[in-house]
């Protein structure tokens, strides 16, 4: 896999798009696009709040969406109700284009219990395993903890963390499914681990900066 060959964008709910939603703006959540430029061809981690800006968004650079990677099945990124709010999401986007959605396998129950999504709909991978865009491969590395099923991924020396891992802080751990037990396994013997170059691409923006080296998240997170 050669890195120039790799696509990848960042995109703030609420700035870059759902522009006049109130809960994206609040709720600063990244969507990621990752992809081939020369086969044209992307996924979507965590479409949420305006599938259709999203979709926008892609078309824009002239690439083609060819399937939605999950995190974990929070409505703020799978989609589903968040505090009383519809937020559009995962089965928004299948309404318009038929996809693969990719989750960890211990996070389907969660995610068609919330987000409209079918079991049918899912395609339930483990920690390890490599999904490809074009020529492009993207390493998923299970992180429980957040949720029973959260999952990182990885594409070259990007590291897409969810809400698992932010450039200050971590994902909570009182809320239904999560374990800090787990979460702390997930943060010091998955994550740590990854060499300090890689790139840290958080699910929010909490932090002055969008991004960041692991090596300068481990000394100041």
């Amino acid at each position: 896999m050669s890195r120039d060959n790799i696509y990848f964008r960042q995109f703030l709910s609420g700035q870059d798009f759902a522009k006049d939603n109130p809960v994206a703006v609040q709720m600063v959540n990244f969507v990621y696009a990752i992809g081939d430029l020369n086969t044209k061809e992307c996924f979507l981690v965590d479409p949420t709040y305006s599938v259709d800006d999203l979709l926008s968004c892609i078309e824009k650079d002239s690439m083609n969406l060819k399937g939605i990677l999950l995190t974990h099945y929070h409505a703020d990124h799978a989609g589903g109700n968040l505090f009383g709010h519809q937020i559009e999401g995962s089965k928004e986007l299948l309404d318009k284009v038929t996809v693969p959605v990719y989750c960890n396998k211990d996070e389907k129950e969660w995610l068609t219990k919330g987000s409209g999504l079918d079991a049918d709909d899912l395609i339930q991978r483990d920690s390890g395993d490599i999904v490809t865009v074009g020529d492009v491969e993207i390493k998923l590395i299970a992180t429980p903890g957040h949720t029973p099923g959260s999952q990182c991924f990885l594409v070259d020396n990007l590291l897409v963390a969810g809400d698992t891992l932010f450039l200050d802080g971590c994902g909570r751990t009182d809320l239904p499914g999560s374990d800090p037990e787990k979460m702390y396994d997930s943060l010091i013997n998955r994550l740590s681990k990854l060499d300090d170059s890689t790139v840290v691409y958080p699910g929010h923006f909490y932090s002055q900066e969008p991004f960041d080296n692991l090596g300068e998240v481990k000394v100041y997170n």
